[in-house]
């Protein structure tokens, strides 16, 4: 288990997660949506993209939306209805106008009295409450890729390793997929 320390540039204050709209795509309490950069994960219905996903990674369409219904859940489980601060990098919202982060879920529990950290999950320690990097925590996981687009790049070495950890494993989707599907980096001006 890995464990990263950053000093992100946060917004102003914690927002509210009030809904996830699927397993990378988020609605906040102030009413944007919410991209987290450099991860991707699976559709959860049938459309384009999948389409896409399913001729490049040889997967049936089915697969992939059991495996995007499975990260969305996993996402929901762990920022609905809980507060978030977002962490920005060079561009601010793509081309759908949603705000593009890095997030993390804030607790005030001091990481040092979780009883249990759960398996699946990456940490970090922020300065005044205990935050799980939410996007690092889906690659690691193994519900969601690596998906650089320039210029948000600033943590696509961490992800990139995070995602070899995860394939190594087998964890999530890894389980059934080649090893060699994670050294392809997908670049998508959503």
């Amino acid at each position: 288990f890995t464990s990263f320390l950053s000093a992100p540039v946060y917004s102003d204050a914690p927002l509210t997660v009030t809904r996830c709209i699927d397993g990378d795509t988020l609605l906040l309490s102030n009413g944007e949506k919410v991209r987290l950069i450099g991860v991707d994960t699976p559709e959860s219905k049938n459309n384009a993209k999948t389409r896409r996903d399913a001729k490049r990674t040889g997967q049936d369409i089915k697969t992939i939306t059991e495996q995007g219904k499975k990260a969305a859940e996993f996402t929901r489980q762990l920022v609905e209805d809980k507060q978030v601060r977002l962490e920005y990098d060079v561009q601010p919202k793509d081309k759908y106008g949603r705000l593009l982060a890095y997030v993390y879920v804030v607790s005030d529990i001091p990481n040092a009295v979780l009883p249990n950290k759960r398996v699946g999950h990456y940490d970090v320690q922020g300065e005044k409450y205990y935050e799980e990097f939410l996007n690092a925590t889906l690659v690691w996981s193994g519900h969601a890729q690596v998906m650089t687009v320039p210029p948000n790049v600033k943590y696509q070495d961490l992800f990139l390793q995070l995602q070899g950890e995860a394939r190594d494993r087998g964890a999530g989707f890894w389980g059934g997929r080649q090893k060699d599907e994670s050294q392809k980096m997908k670049v998508d001006a959503r």
